[in-house]
């Protein structure tokens, strides 16, 4: 627990002592919050480090394709009434982003840490979660990232044996199948609304049945496991079968999700759902996800989208038609250059809205919207797109760095 006795050697303070200092003069520099360099430094420094400032801590971790950010802030919320929290919040969720993030939390008890999908077993390795809670797998990064069986399999061997707790969906299949090598699983009915990924058997191959919300491979006998916690409409079930009320700032049926996976991480630590809900309901925006700003004199809602069951998530939450909607694609390093992800989108949840199109690669979605039977029009810049838009809150969905980019125009 911390406060025992000083875990860091003289090697490891040196290391994060001039990790603070890159990070520093980064940020001076305008290049950011200089978390991800100033970790690289300390690792190199010491290599060991990310371990030795776990050590003390009873550590979370969080990993999945979509809503791993969220709800790291969301188990972080809950976990403040059982003690003092560290946590990546902005999203560097590499080695160096969450060595960076713990070497600032000495006087914390708890650790809450999203976990980049392809670097979970590494990390389980290094900091000896007491918790790792498991969301979703989807296509994502389709350039660079390993297609997603070959992912759940690199969960599946990282994590077997494991100490810890897996808190894990089990409307996905392949989380199901990645989290089954672990001894002590808490199943989570926590639902999957892309499930194009998940139509064959991770075990055998075989073609997977979906008769209603379950799911089973009719060759193997791979099934869905009986979940002990349940999202149920506005509410999340306990094991005891006791209902309460999901209260969030947060919109969505996917932010209801990631707080019943977080009210079932918060009771690992004997934080109540009662309790880990109610601070739940202080997280606004998270890292500028949902926020709205005003721009031009226009609301703008931002919303984060970076995969095709990011986008399907977040047209289910967008205003009705004819709210206008500005959508923003890049295809630069941290987002993945190969755009074909698009054509994985379904448009036509989108008709009737009035749609302009921004970002490096918005003709690419441009065509594909065209294909779609959409109307929209291309813009040059989020200034013009806004003067086009017809009255109404503006809804503005954006991938990766074009999302940076966007927040950096409206000031936010």
């Amino acid at each position: 627990m911390a406060g025992n006795s000083d875990p860091l050697t003289p090697r490891a303070k040196l290391a994060v002592t001039a990790g603070k200092a890159v990070a520093a003069a980064s940020r001076a520099a305008g290049r950011g919050s200089g978390s991800v360099i100033g970790g690289r430094v300390a690792l190199k420094l010491d290599p060991d480090l990310l371990a030795r400032l776990a050590q003390n801590l009873d550590v979370t971790l969080v990993s999945a394709t979509n809503g791993k950010t969220t709800t790291t802030r969301l188990i972080a919320e809950a976990l403040k009434a059982a003690g003092p929290v560290v946590s990546n919040a902005l999203g560097a969720n590499m080695p160096a982003g969450i060595t960076s993030a713990l070497a600032g939390g000495s006087e914390s008890k708890f650790g809450v840490i999203e976990v980049d999908e392809k670097y979970l077993a590494g990390v389980a390795r290094d900091t000896d979660p007491k918790c790792i809670a498991l969301l979703n797998l989807s296509r994502d990064q389709l350039d660079r990232a390993a297609e997603t069986r070959m992912l759940a399999e690199n969960w599946r061997e990282g994590l077997a044996g494991s100490k810890a707790v897996i808190v894990a969906n089990c409307d996905d299949p392949l989380v199901v199948w990645a989290a089954s090598s672990s001894p002590n699983v808490i199943w989570v009915a926590a639902g999957q609304m892309w499930k194009d990924d998940a139509w064959s058997c991770p075990s055998c191959g075989g073609v997977m049945q979906r008769p209603g919300d379950d799911w089973f491979c009719g060759e193997c006998g791979f099934r869905r496991p009986t979940p002990s916690w349940v999202l149920s409409g506005d509410h999340v079930l306990d094991p005891h079968g006791s209902a309460w009320p999901i209260h969030l700032q947060l919109p969505g049926r996917a932010n209801k999700a990631n707080a019943a996976s977080s009210a079932a991480v918060a009771a690992v630590f004997g934080v109540p759902p009662q309790v880990a809900l109610e601070r739940m309901y202080q997280v606004q925006a998270v890292a500028g996800r949902y926020d709205v700003v005003q721009f031009q004199g226009r609301d703008l809602r931002l919303l984060l989208a970076k995969n095709p069951a990011g986008w399907l998530e977040t047209f289910s939450l967008i205003d009705p038609p004819p709210a206008p909607v500005i959508l923003s694609v890049n295809a630069r390093g941290a987002d993945g250059t190969d755009t074909s992800w698009l054509w994985d989108v379904d448009y036509t949840r989108l008709t009737g809205h009035p749609i302009f199109v921004l970002g490096d690669r918005k003709l690419d979605l441009a065509v594909r919207l065209e294909v779609a039977n959409q109307h929209f029009q291309v813009c040059d810049s989020l200034d013009q797109a806004v003067q086009m838009c017809p009255p109404g809150r503006i809804e503005v969905i954006a991938n990766y760095t074009a999302f940076q980019d966007l927040r950096r125009r409206v000031g936010n």
